[in-house]
């Protein structure tokens, strides 16, 4: 299920359904939104904080769903990352979602939504920097502001080395609908009702701060959760600020580790994550992923 495209002039909502937000940050990125001709509801709880949580989980729960419901929204892009979207995913009204399907755009903790939305209503959803946290940052540089056009128009993404050095690990060609994100919050919907679904898909993987051993760890418990296995292909973004702080391995040597010896496609070194360049894709569309022009195709998100 598609989401409309946008058009100049619409009105699009910003939440942050996860950590608090600093309100001059949120002020920078909405002035970008409204260079793309767009005018910016906010959340009524947006820039609240309560802890390490942008409000109380009702709170973020009724700007989540005040968006959806609001027919004036074509778009919800979200404020931040952090932590607190894993907390009110059980909560959420995912039949308002399904009756008023729109652009919803984010990454980092964001994924556990992203995930919970496509499996419980077939949404296609954007993983992609965000208003407050990326936005508003120096280096928010062409090409990732580029990425907003396929909001506007459908078109077809191709995704080639002439982006960023890419990597093979394992040789092969795969279809399949494009799933995953934050590797570390995918570990988190393990054996919950929003366990990832990788069968058949191209798994796409990124992080940022976690130590090789961290990224071990997480991708011991996928294989041992059979995610690995399932997945058509794997697409490994950008694990920003993994350095190892003593006697390691590499991260390389982490990742040749898990995915070399697989009868299946996987590339390394895409610029999407925590990242700029920051390439945004579509999650739950089809993609093909090819080793032997190391090309990433994927289809449009909106219609």
């Amino acid at each position: 299920m598609r989401p409309r495209r946008l058009n100049k002039g619409d009105t699009v909502g910003v939440i942050a359904p996860a950590g608090p937000t600093d309100k001059d940050e949120l002020l920078d990125g909405i002035s970008f939104l409204n260079s793309l001709g767009l005018h910016v509801k906010l959340g009524k709880h947006v820039l609240n904080q309560y802890g390490y949580l942008a409000g109380s989980d009702q709170n973020r729960l009724e700007d989540l769903h005040a968006m959806f419901a609001d027919k004036d929204v074509s778009a919800i892009f979200c404020a931040r990352g952090g932590y607190g979207t894993a907390r009110i995913a059980p909560y959420i009204n995912y039949h308002l979602i399904a009756n008023n399907p729109k652009i919803f755009w984010g990454y980092s903790d964001i994924t556990f939504l992203h995930t919970a939305i496509r499996q419980m209503t077939g949404l296609v959803t954007f993983h992609g920097p965000m208003v407050s946290s990326d936005f508003s940052k120096d280096d928010f540089d062409y090409l990732s502001k580029q990425m907003f056009d396929q909001l506007f128009y459908p078109a077809t993404l191709l995704y080639t080395d002439k982006i960023s050095p890419l990597k093979i690990i394992s040789h092969g060609e795969a279809c399949g609908e494009i799933v995953g994100g934050n590797l570390s919050v995918l570990i988190n919907t393990l054996g919950t009702r929003f366990e990832l679904d990788t069968s058949g898909k191209l798994l796409l993987l990124e992080d940022v701060g976690e130590e090789p051993y961290r990224i071990d760890a997480f991708l011991n418990q996928l294989k041992l959760a059979g995610k690995i296995d399932a997945a058509a292909g794997i697409i490994l973004g950008d694990f920003n600020n993994v350095a190892p702080k003593k006697s390691s391995f590499t991260l390389d040597q982490v990742l040749h580790q898990y995915f070399q010896h697989l009868h299946k496609p996987v590339i390394s070194g895409l610029k999407i994550g925590h990242c700029f360049p920051h390439f945004s894709i579509p999650l739950g569309v089809e993609a093909k992923l090819s080793t032997t022009d190391k090309t990433l195709l994927i289809s449009p998100g909106i219609t």
